[in-house]
């Protein structure tokens, strides 16, 4: 499957658009001024969000937007709860395309495939993840992460190692052994593998086009002896200690704790954000994440974040053309700003993107923005929720020796066949 080219948003076309376009069965635009509410979570740590309603309040003076802030660990339930009581806050963002499809399928959110399906809204990567029963979709994506491999460039310096290009696994673990060095509080590790159980499981689904909804797991194997190789060689924090000790993946990169981190690209952000501030002197840059020996391409996988129009919107009209904003190139730009990927990813917003203050702007870098495939994180079924806690469970079990890794993919089969069949 090739990835789907990117190519440039009509600015003026997307800017212009009438709401009528869109695909939308409201009353069209209200007259007067309009206040516009928009869910979101932890707005104050979330720059994205200021950015994009400071933007579309500059180019739309009539609508005012009014931000329902919730607690990003209530928020799922919160939103739920809101939708639920036929609640009639405007634009609800998307957190994650679990919940989406949960929403979708109760009808609590507005039709907007005619957005989808427009020229420009097909080129929004993190699209197809939104699509439902019917062809239809109810949101459209506005950022799409994916993973990538960043790299401390001073401790391969030290370490007389060139920069990674297009590892291998295998190539990765020998490397993460031959940059782990000193002893106690001055040791440093080649690589920090995250105690998410994606570190693992997203990866090795994405690149050998394993389920992740089952019935079988034998493609994570690979991938978990390469893990289990390089934590008892203790090239890695091992999962144990870092989950007793809720390490953070950020404390040990930018305290140079770590020569490697595999990582999503919502890392960008605030890592420039920390050497603006002056809290950390990381000299950083990032790579393709590795790939399987004889693979073609770059393989990763990655989650989008989306809005979408509340079916009992006050302000419906409105809120459509926000959902259509964020996901354009207006919208694409503002969050580019400030280090978020966006989901509609031009020429012009990559290069934009590369010439923030503190981007690295070598071409492997670059190369690593681009990757071939982006797969999504976890599919989405009415069996999700069930297998995602599995697979989180065993995930432990086998990272801490409890179980085998053979052992362990048999009990994941097991308990999905009995427990989310």
């Amino acid at each position: 499957m090739n990835r789907r080219k990117l190519l440039a948003f009509g600015a003026a076309v997307a800017a212009a658009a009438p709401l009528a376009a869109c695909g939308s069965d409201d009353d069209g635009a209200e007259s007067g001024p309009v206040e516009l509410t928009i869910s979101v979570w932890n707005m104050d740590s979330t720059p994205e969000f200021k950015a994009l309603f400071d933007a579309f309040q500059k180019a739309n003076t009539d609508i005012t937007i009014k931000p329902v802030d919730i607690l990003a660990d209530d928020y799922p339930t919160k939103v739920t709860t809101m939708l639920a009581g036929g609640d009639s806050t405007d634009v609800i963002t998307m957190k994650n395309v679990i919940d989406y499809a949960r929403y979708a399928g109760r009808g609590q959110l507005k039709d907007v495939t005619s957005l989808a399906k427009s020229e420009n809204g097909a080129k929004l990567n993190g699209l197809d993840a939104f699509k439902q029963e019917g062809d239809k979709y109810y949101a459209l994506p506005y950022r799409q992460d994916f993973w990538v491999l960043y790299y401390n460039k001073k401790l391969f310096d030290a370490a007389g190692k060139p920069y990674p290009t297009n590892l291998t696994w295998d190539q990765y673990a020998d490397l993460a052994k031959a940059l782990t060095g000193g002893a106690g509080q001055n040791k440093v590790y080649g690589t920090y593998h995250h105690t998410w159980r994606s570190v693992v499981q997203a990866i090795s689904a994405a690149q050998t086009g394993g389920n992740l909804l089952g019935p079988d797991y034998k493609f994570f194997g690979d991938q978990y002896k390469n893990a289990l190789g390089i934590q008892e060689a203790g090239a890695t924090l091992d999962y144990g200690t870092a989950k007793t000790q809720k390490t953070g993946y950020a404390s040990m990169f930018e305290t140079k704790k770590t020569a490697m981190l595999p990582m999503g690209t919502w890392y960008i952000a605030k890592i420039m954000a920390e050497k603006k501030k002056g809290s950390t002197d990381a000299d950083w840059a990032i790579a393709p994440l590795p790939q399987a020996a004889g693979a073609s391409g770059v393989t990763t996988f990655g989650s989008p974040t989306a809005f979408a129009v509340n079916k009992n919107a006050k302000h419906a009209a409105a809120a459509q053309k926000f959902v259509e904003f964020a996901a354009g190139p207006e919208g694409a730009k503002a969050i580019a700003a400030i280090g978020v990927v966006p989901a509609l990813l031009t020429d012009e917003i990559r290069t934009s993107y590369f010439g923030l203050e503190g981007m690295p702007t070598d071409d492997t870098s670059k190369k690593a923005f681009a990757p071939d495939k982006i797969v999504l994180e976890m599919p989405v079924s009415d069996k999700t929720s069930k297998i995602d806690t599995i697979l989180n469970e065993e995930h432990g079990l086998i990272m801490t020796k409890e179980k085998s890794v053979d052992a362990g993919i048999a009990e994941i089969e097991k308990r999905v066949k009995n427990e989310a069949s």
